[in-house]
């Protein structure tokens, strides 16, 4: 499989940056460190955004069968990320979080990634909806399942 070409990536991380108006720094890496499938992470302390291209390419792979959309999957992600850097909510979330029983820790995290997802979005309103949402929806099912199951 290509790498994800260097000019591309960085011109879809300057859009955004644009869009956002994120002084967030975003740096490009290929793996997420233990092998998990995380396309990208914000970092709250270092306000920077680290994206994980290879997880990118193997999670659109996964969810829509090619890597046709790469680029545009790169960018729902990285806005996705953005919309965790410009969450007003998230240091007292994550105060919370870091002291929150099982139940209402997993209450938080969900709002936490519905928060970053609503921030983000406003940056994609370009892209086709249908896309985003089959993303989205997948982003936050392993979120929505730990809270019903907590609610069951």
């Amino acid at each position: 499989m290509l790498n994800l070409e260097k000019v591309a990536i960085n011109q879809i991380v300057s859009e955004l940056l644009l869009r956002s108006g994120s002084s967030a720094a975003v740096t490009i890496e290929t793996y997420f460190p233990g092998g998990r499938l995380i396309g990208g992470k914000y970092s709250l302390n270092a306000h920077c955004i680290t994206m994980y291209t290879e997880v990118i390419k193997q999670q659109c792979q996964q969810l829509f069968g090619s890597n046709e959309q790469v680029y545009d999957y790169f960018k729902v992600v990285l806005a996705h990320e953005l919309g965790h850097a410009a969450d007003v909510y998230l240091a007292s979330l994550s105060r919370e979080l870091d002291h929150a029983d099982e139940v209402r820790g997993r209450q938080i995290a969900l709002r936490i990634e519905e928060n970053a997802w609503e921030n983000g979005l406003k940056w994609i309103d370009d892209m086709e909806p249908e896309f985003i949402s089959i993303i989205l929806e997948q982003s936050l099912a392993a979120y929505r399942q730990d809270v019903q199951y907590e609610s069951a």
